[in-house]
Order: structure tokens, then C-alpha cells, then sequence
């Protein structure tokens, strides 16, 4: 098989799905019964904006039309939101929560493997999207950050801190060995975030896997391998 197709997949595998309240046990017959709360309006909204957005951008959305497919009445929009930038302000942090983030502080895997499948997971979303919807962060950075402080002042919080994260697992990866400690974590990390965003926004351009192969083995390979 393909390598490049094998990061792709394996990270199927990696992700794990966190339920939204505990199992519980049916007394009468044993079986194991899962609840999760019944979303409300706000929550609707931010899920439809999250989708909204990320297809076909900030400025391509209305707010009917992302109401339309929260399924809720478009008034009911403005009882929870100030505007559709106050949406998007939300709608980054749930985008953030919702990434394959657990895998870089999976101790029970070593460091470089760990950050090649935290990537790899990105990478697959990517092709699941049909390689559409690229990074939202990165999405409206293009869009929105020359126009609206106040989400170019969180993009700038959310990607400060994603560069911490992988910077620290690349600190780990060099006190092991894995990866050529003269030079900074930091540094590194930023080169290789910056690489990841520049391989999606040519995948959309040219809808294949080319960008994310060369990512993976010149970033792995010659970068921090």
C-alpha cells in the first residue's frame, strides 16, 4: 500500500470518540444505553455555523442561511449572537475542540510518531471533505483578519497556542533522540504549521494528495526526521 494512503488511514484508528454522558446500564435487560443531551438553539447555531463556515466561507454564509440549517427560526439567531462575527468567534474555539488535539499529549506513543499521526488525522479530514474545506483557522485568516480585530486577536490566540502544542512535543522528540536538538522547538513547530496550511491551501486548488504527500515526507523526512 501506498505510504502516503497509510498515514491517511491510520488515523481512523487514533481518534477517540468522547461520549457526551456516561454509558449507563439498563437494570431490566443489562444492555448498555447511551444518552446525550438534546442540543439547544445555541448550540444548533454554532454547529450550523461551524459547518456553514467551513464550506463556503465567512462571507458566503448568511445568517439564514445558517438557521436554515440549524433548522430554527432566523430570530432566534439574534437571542444568542450579536452578529455573525460574534458566531465566529465561537464557532473557532468549537472548531478547536472538536480536533484530534488528544493525540499530542498521548504519552504512550513516542513523540515523532505521535505528532506524524496528529497530522495525519488533520490530513484525512482534509480528504474526507473531498478536499474542500482545508483549516478553518487558516480559511479565515485569508478572509478575516484584515477585516475584523476581533477574530484576527483570537486567530492569533488559537494559533499561538497550536504552536506551543506541537512545539512541545517536538522538545520531547529531541530529548529523545528523534529529532536534532540545536535548533528551537518553536522554530520548528512554526515552519511545520506553516508548511501543513500551505500543502492544504494547494490541495484545494489542485483536489489530490500531492501537497499533503510532500508535507509528510519532506517535513518528516528532512525537517524535524
Amino acid at each position: 500500500m501506498d505510504s502516503a494512503v497509510q498515514w491517511l488511514q491510520c488515523s481512523r484508528n487514533a481518534i477517540q470518540q468522547v461520549p457526551f454522558r456516561p454509558d449507563l446500564t439498563n437494570k431490566t435487560t443489562g444492555h448498555i444505553m447511551r444518552f446525550m443531551a438534546k442540543p439547544n438553539a445555541r448550540d444548533k447555531i454554532v454547529r450550523a455555523g461551524l459547518d456553514q463556515f467551513h464550506r463556503v466561507g465567512f462571507n458566503g454564509s448568511s445568517v439564514e442561511d445558517i438557521t436554515d440549517l440549524a433548522e430554527v427560526p432566523k430570530g432566534s439567531f439574534y437571542n444568542h449572537f450579536k452578529s455573525k462575527e460574534d458566531l465566529a468567534l465561537e464557532v473557532i474555539d468549537r472548531y478547536i475542540e472538536q480536533g484530534p488535539h488528544a493525540l499530542l499529549s498521548d504519552i504512550g506513543i513516542p513523540p515523532l510518531k505521535r505528532l506524524k499521526a496528529y497530522f495525519s488525522a488533520l490530513g484525512q479530514e482534509f480528504v474526507d471533505s473531498g478536499y474542500k474545506k482545508g483549516c478553518l483557522l487558516g480559511n479565515f485568516s485569508s478572509e478575516l483578519a484584515d477585516h475584523s480585530g476581533a477574530v484576527r486577536r483570537r486567530l492569533e490566540t488559537a494559533f499561538d497556542h497550536w504552536l506551543k502544542q506541537i512545539a512541545g512535543v517536538i522538545k520531547e522528540a529531541q530529548k529523545a533522540g528523534e529529532v536534532d536538538s540545536r535548533l528551537k522547538p518553536e522554530q520548528l513547530a512554526g515552519v511545520l504549521l506553516s508548511a501543513f496550511e500551505g500543502a492544504l491551501l494547494r490541495g484545494r486548488v489542485s483536489g489530490d494528495l500531492a501537497s499533503l504527500k510532500e508535507f509528510m515526507a519532506l517535513g518528516f523526512g528532512r525537517l524535524i526526521g
